[in-house]
């Protein structure tokens, strides 16, 4: 004798919310430009921002940076508020590319 058994399966993710964009173009240069760190407060990301600028400034001298105080933390309590934020004050500081660190 043979026992059926007959599972409910559910895919784990949700349906796409979002159309997929397009990145936006990225400068030719650094040269000339500011460069934007956000961070999520986790992992090292202090210690990884330093060594970024220093590389990056080593290549691109002209380069100008502002820091992830200037934002603050993309994760916690604030972050919906910090996030949102982002597409008014970017521009107002002129900033023209993001580095984004998340922690793991």
């Amino acid at each position: 004798m043979t026992h059926e058994t007959r599972y409910r399966v559910y895919w784990p993710r949700a349906e796409r919310a979002d159309a997929v964009r397009q990145p936006a173009p990225r400068p030719e240069t650094l040269d000339g430009k500011t460069v934007a760190f956000l961070w999520d407060d986790l992992f090292r990301g202090d210690e990884i921002f330093a060594l970024l600028q220093e590389g990056i400034r080593s290549r691109y001298p002209s380069v100008s940076f502002i820091t992830h105080e200037t934002f603050g933390s993309t994760h916690g309590s604030d972050e919906q508020r910090i996030l949102a934020e982002l597409p008014e004050k970017l521009p107002r500081l002129g900033v023209d590319a993001v580095i984004s660190g998340m922690g793991c």
